[in-house]
């Protein structure tokens, strides 16, 4: 077992490395390319940060571990949400006021209760799998239209300044965007190889390995950009980043995975872990929004945000082995 946390610890370390190199190497080929600064912060820097699950889950449906796939989606959602947000607001009051946002957050709710259809008869389905992919095609297809047409210059300036901060020649950025993917794929299956082995060793299922540890590690870079971005100032990009990475997971990596094999659930992912996805949404437009004016992540509403994490993560614990 001693092997397998090792897997675990490096496994991840790599992942996140090789999904930040990937991200670089990405957006700086689309900046050599010509594509609009708006159009590669927005699906190249999204896609990047979401690279961790769509991988991981690729590889554990692959595998044969649709528990770990599901489990990663779902608890980076609430990762993101109660723990990535709840520390980055104690650390910092994190102001919520962009009109992205306001169109945003109803999107996040909607796909967040949606996502009890799949899960109703217990069995994510190829059909259903193909319906999520689907919906999360055109949710890309909108945000790009709405990002051009709305010619946000703040956002747009914001994304060709990250993007020059990362600037490099054509075949550096090649290189990096080959290594990067290889190197994701490589760290994903160390990865899931040695959460499999700690769930085996530990007599817990892969789903529960799924929804702390393999969450927690996938959603590191989620944390970096939202300290960062909250620390530039830049608060409104802490929250985005959030709903944009927990739309990605639970439309585009459930999806994946579920298209490589149906994927079968306990009872307990629908009355347990989509139930707490779900009402921390619900809790973060709360937080988000008061009385249809724009407000802010307090420290106290960060620390409730910790405590509910804390919670569901004991509780996870006690009900899953």
């Amino acid at each position: 077992m001693l092997l397998a946390v090792v897997a675990v610890i490096l496994g991840l370390a790599l992942l996140v490395w090789s999904a930040d190199r990937f991200v670089d190497g990405a957006a700086a080929t689309a900046n050599h390319l010509g594509m609009p600064p708006l159009l590669i912060g927005m699906v190249i820097i999204g896609f990047g940060t979401s690279a961790p699950e769509m991988v991981v889950s690729a590889l554990a449906s692959l595998q044969g571990n649709p528990g770990l796939a599901l489990g990663n989606a779902f608890g980076s959602n609430i990762t993101n949400i109660a723990l990535v947000l709840g520390i980055t607001a104690v650390l910092a009051p994190i102001a919520v006021s962009s009109q992205v946002l306001r169109r945003e957050m109803p999107l996040l709710l909607a796909v967040t209760i949606l996502m009890a259809w799949p899960l109703y008869d217990l069995t994510v389905t190829a059909v259903e799998a193909w319906m999520l992919l689907a919906i999360f095609s055109l949710y890309i297809g909108w945000s790009i239209y709405q990002g051009m047409r709305s010619k946000d210059d703040v956002l747009a300036s914001e994304f060709d300044q990250e993007i020059k901060e990362h600037q490099m020649p054509l075949g550096k950025s090649l290189f990096w965007l080959v290594v990067g993917l290889v190197l994701l794929v490589i760290s994903s299956r160390v990865l899931v190889w040695g959460a499999v082995d700690i769930a085996t060793a530990l007599g817990v299922s892969d789903l529960v390995i799924g929804l702390t540890v393999v969450a927690i590690g996938t959603s590191l870079p989620e944390l970096a950009s939202a300290i960062a971005a909250v620390r530039k100032n830049e608060h409104d990009l802490a929250v985005g980043n959030v709903i944009g990475s927990n739309m990605f997971n639970s439309l585009a990596v459930v999806g994946i995975a579920g298209v490589i094999e149906p994927i079968g659930l306990e009872p307990l992912v629908l009355n347990r872990d989509w139930l707490t996805m779900t009402v921390l949404t619900f809790l973060l437009a709360i937080f988000s929004f008061r009385l249809r004016r724009p407000t802010r992540l307090n420290r106290i509403q960060g620390l409730i945000l910790l405590l509910c994490y804390t919670g569901y993560t004991i509780y996870l614990l006690k009900t899953g082995f």
